[in-house]
């Protein structure tokens, strides 16, 4: 029996969230909410505080939330109400969430009195993805965690439970959605971790551009680089082209406060419009913000504060296209991929650097 929850066509992203809103009890099982702003996942029924409309993401299935990184709501319990029938689910996700790092195979499984076909047809079936699947992405999830918070990848694949590099970026690739034997002879484009100090980037490049630059524990990561792989119609395969050297000198540069500018030329796959607005953020100086509306002006379009919003939300090269200059009409810091505490972050260090910046030239 397939899990309906797989088969249900969600409708569209303000519908769902009115649903978020109301509590409506009509899509349980069938739909879940990624909350930006907390790395979790919920019923839409959860009794727990809304998140803003810019922090959801809406998924039709468990899988879908954990393959993008969110951990399950401990309020809501998605995974405990999707598997009731069977005691033992429950001590399986108790002991996943206990001890996220294990490395699980199905002699485990037998030690524990249980048949490995009987758990991975039953979480298949509330899931979407068999425990062992679970696991692997749970371990996944650990690695992205320890990566985020500024660790090196060495680390970050023992946290996660790789035993060795090749091992960590296998697991990648899946991330991805490519095996493996899927990345010899197309490889157009290349990956590569980029240390900074507030967490790991990854930059996507060609031999030419870059097409991507994002922090390694964006929720939205798996599906920005599948997006990418079908549009450019190439895998994405380990190693460098020159546009990521250049921005990794260029970002040392950048968080050391000794240069904010960056000359990496960039692939800006976007329409018209979207490349105007991105344009437009390149150009807020540094130490300054701009609400939505302000940018909608400044491109020509004051009505289109929606379109300037969405536009902004899409762009998939952090820092260098600063969306994170970007703040409320009030004042108050708006959504951010990378996280508001980076949001955060990045404008205090532009504010010190400029400062620093006025200052020597004051001096000279």
């Amino acid at each position: 029996m397939e899990n309906p929850a797989l088969l249900f066509q969600l409708p569209d992203d303000d519908t769902l969230y009115q649903a978020l809103l109301d509590r409506d009890p009509a899509y349980e099982g069938f739909a879940f909410v990624g909350v930006k702003s907390t790395g979790v996942f919920c019923r839409l029924t959860c009794a727990a505080r809304k998140p803003k409309r810019e922090n959801s993401v809406f998924f039709s299935s468990i899988k879908g939330c954990v393959e993008a990184g969110f951990r399950a709501c401990l309020r809501c319990r998605p995974l405990e109400r999707a598997g009731v029938q069977e005691p033992w689910v429950q001590t399986l996700l108790e002991q996943l969430e206990n001890n996220a790092e294990r490395r699980w195979y199905e002699d485990d499984l037998i030690r524990l009195g249980l048949d490995p076909s009987t758990v991975r047809r039953a979480f298949k079936r509330y899931f979407g993805v068999t425990f062992l699947e679970m696991a692997r992405l749970r371990r996944i999830g650990q690695g992205m965690q320890q990566l985020s918070s500024g660790e090196s990848v060495i680390e970050a694949q023992i946290s996660a439970g790789f035993d060795s590099d090749s091992g960590f970026r296998r697991a990648f690739s899946r991330l991805a959605g490519q095996p493996p034997s899927n990345l010899r002879g197309r490889e157009l484009l290349k990956v590569d971790w980029l240390q900074t100090p507030i967490g790991v980037m990854l930059a996507v490049a060609d031999a030419q551009v870059l097409h991507l630059l994002e922090f390694f524990d964006r929720p939205a990561l798996a599906s920005e680089l599948q997006h990418l792989q079908k549009n450019s119609g190439s895998t994405i395969g380990f190693g460098r082209f020159a546009p990521i050297d250049q921005i990794e000198v260029e970002l040392r540069s950048y968080f050391a406060g000794e240069s904010v500018h960056f000359a990496t030329p960039l692939a800006m796959n976007a329409s018209p419009f979207t490349r105007t607005v991105w344009q437009a953020l390149r150009a807020i100086p540094l130490g300054s913000t701009c609400s939505y509306a302000e940018v909608a002006n400044q491109i020509g379009s004051p009505s289109a504060v929606r379109a300037v919003a969405r536009a902004n939300g899409a762009n998939q090269i952090s820092i260098v296209i600063a969306c994170h200059r970007v703040i409320g009409a009030d004042g108050s810091l708006t959504g951010y991929g990378g996280g508001l505490w980076r949001k955060r972050w990045l404008l205090e260090h532009e504010r010190r650097t400029l400062q620093a910046l006025l200052e020597k030239q004051a001096v000279a």
